[in-house]
């Protein structure tokens, strides 16, 4: 059994220490991520992402690291460092980005705001200012929400698919040439073959996700998760029942919206008004 590592100084730095020892403990065994894969049962990029610090993974991957390892629990030690790290997001929104990074697809309702995944640095920025962040650490986390939409784009692109009210598209941003370049960065992302986006217009009347903004992840291993959040906080739900109540109420206002095609026409149409209004 290996000399259990002593946890250094590196810790200041959890994240990245733990990415740092991941990767190491793997490379001394010669071993491939996808082989990593095959022995424990989870899907090989979600190794992939870990050991590059894109997700911390659960307990549950960490505890069969450290058995595989032989580690006697370091890891699951560094592991529970680098989710207390007070340097990261709030501990609620921190256990969603842990879900996205490894999710395969990502669908959701968005009834009064653009969902992270869809917003410009300035959208991003004129949103949380008005919440609790300021200086420098408004800045870390602006650069960390627009880092999170690099899993659009890649081999291993997250498909994604957007249903926004109309609420979404006519709650502008005070800067009329910020708010039109975010409404062009809705038609650019939609041409992507991962990304669909759909317009529940208000003539579709009420539902019953009016006031839900809720999120479903897909993960490596078949398993769906949802996500339902306020501005203050964000709960996760994984009991099946609760998932599947959920995920029918999603279709059906899905079903509510315009097609892709209209729902860009829409988009559109709003870039247009946006670009005829005189600046305030």
């Amino acid at each position: 059994m290996p000399a259990r590592r002593v946890v250094t100084g590196r810790s200041q730095e959890p994240r990245k220490r733990f990415a740092e020892e991941l990767r190491k403990l793997r490379t001394e065994r010669g071993e491939s991520l996808r082989r990593l894969g095959e022995v424990l049962g989870w899907d090989w990029s979600l190794f992939s992402k870990m050991e590059k610090g894109e997700t911390l993974g659960g307990p549950e991957v960490v505890q069969a690291l450290d058995q595989y390892y032989g580690t006697q629990k370091l890891l699951l030690a560094l592991w529970e460092l680098a989710a207390g790290d007070p340097t990261q997001p709030q501990r609620d929104y921190r256990q969603y980005f842990e879900l996205e990074a490894e999710a395969v697809s990502v669908w959701n309702y968005a009834p009064c705001l653009l969902p992270g995944l869809l917003q410009t640095e300035s959208y991003a920025r004129t949103l949380m200012e008005t919440g609790i962040h300021e200086g420098d650490e408004l800045a870390r986390q602006v650069e960390a929400r627009l880092r999170r939409q690099e899993r659009l784009t890649g081999a291993d692109a997250l498909s994604l698919r957007a249903v926004l009210s109309e609420t979404v598209l006519r709650t502008p941003l005070p800067n009329q040439a910020q708010w039109q370049e975010q409404l062009e960065h809705l038609l650019a992302v939609g041409d992507r073959r991962n990304v669909t986006i759909q317009v529940v217009p208000h003539s579709a009347g009420l539902h019953a996700l009016n006031s839900t903004h809720v999120t479903f992840l897909r993960l490596p291993d078949g398993r769906v998760v949802a996500w339902v959040e306020s501005g203050f906080t964000g709960n996760r739900i994984d009991v099946t029942a609760d998932v599947d109540l959920l995920q029918r109420r999603h279709d059906h206002v899905r079903d509510l919206a315009l097609s892709p095609g209209d729902s860009r026409k829409f988009i559109m149409r709003r870039l247009e008004e946006a670009q005829c209004e005189p600046p305030i």
